[in-house]
């Protein structure tokens, strides 16, 4: 196997381990319980005939989340939880440790010190457990070069134990509208159409947490306006959701709640108007951008 090849297995192996169990006897087991018709729905927002149910716990919780690189401290303590149906933005300026505290949370590398619950599920203790409920996607989409898009999710559901894929898929698809790529190779999918198969493959095994790394890069207007209210469907199915992006626009759009951090550090966090009245002096309709720009002092450093 070429070295181009073993990282991208090793990026799928890291994001897709999560489906991994062991049966009574001690082998792995990788089915899903699921059927398509339920996957479908929590996936797409195709009614099933009952709504997502809404738990009262938190479905993602942080708690003195810690990551150093040798001497560099690049999150420090950080605690956070977010709730089913609420999107969380996630910034701060360039370096502030928003791509690292993302891969901490998804289980892509260790954190040094604190801890991560996932649904429930101590991701510590139990990363196999918790890494099934969560989807994770990076600011770059990595694909297979060898692998067709219709490939790429007949391998994410053959990881996750989907029977039948092709019911999840195909509205997946449809929504992302790359239905007619289904048979192209990555090489000849523009950066857009990349993420959004990415996105389609995260979203196959109908997580119940999310996290996204600047989602909207090289997508057109079209394509923003439809991964925008994709999101805000699947909050009102119950999905947990942080969101990481400088499009500070986007996330006065779609985001209940913000978490401001600066070299690591929370700088604030809460609803959208519980942190603009914290920073706003008593003025009215103070913009997210403003919000930022007060928090962090308008700098980096």
């Amino acid at each position: 196997m070429s070295p181009r090849a073993t990282a991208q297995a090793n990026h799928f192996r890291v994001i897709f381990i999560g489906c991994r169990r062991k049966t009574s006897a001690g082998e792995p087991h990788c089915q899903d319980a699921r059927t398509p018709k339920e996957l479908r729905g929590i996936s797409i927002g195709l009614a099933a005939g009952h709504c997502a149910r809404v738990l009262s716990v938190s479905m993602i919780e942080a708690q003195a989340l810690t990551k150093r690189y040798g001497d560099f401290t690049a999150i420090r303590e950080l605690s956070f939880s977010v709730g089913p149906g609420e999107v969380l933005g996630l910034v701060g300026p360039n370096g502030a440790g928003k791509t690292t505290t993302l891969r901490c949370l998804a289980g892509v590398i260790p954190c040094s010190g604190g801890s991560v619950r996932i649904a429930g599920c101590d991701l510590g203790a139990d990363p196999a457990g918790a890494k099934r409920k969560l989807a994770f996607f990076p600011d770059e989409p990595r694909l297979f070069d060898y692998l067709t898009v219709r490939q790429h999710l007949a391998f994410v559901a053959r990881i996750y134990g989907i029977a039948n894929y092709e019911a999840v898929a195909m509205p997946l698809l449809e929504e992302l509208e790359i239905t007619d790529k289904a048979n192209k190779l990555p090489s000849e999918l523009s950066r857009g159409m990349k993420q959004k198969l990415v996105i389609a493959c995260g979203l196959l095994h109908g997580p119940q947490v999310m996290f996204f790394d600047e989602p909207l890069t090289g997508l057109d207007p079209l394509g923003i306006r439809r991964m925008k209210d994709s999101i805000i469907r699947r909050a009102k199915e119950g999905a947990a959701i942080v969101l990481s992006s400088h499009l500070l626009h986007l996330l006065e759009e779609v985001c209940s709640h913000v978490l401001i951090l600066k070299k690591g550090e929370k700088i604030a966090d809460g609803t959208l108007a519980e942190v603009a009245a914290r920073f706003s002096a008593g003025e009215p309709d103070v913009s997210l951008e403003e919000v930022f720009l007060r928090a962090t002092g308008g700098s980096e450093s």
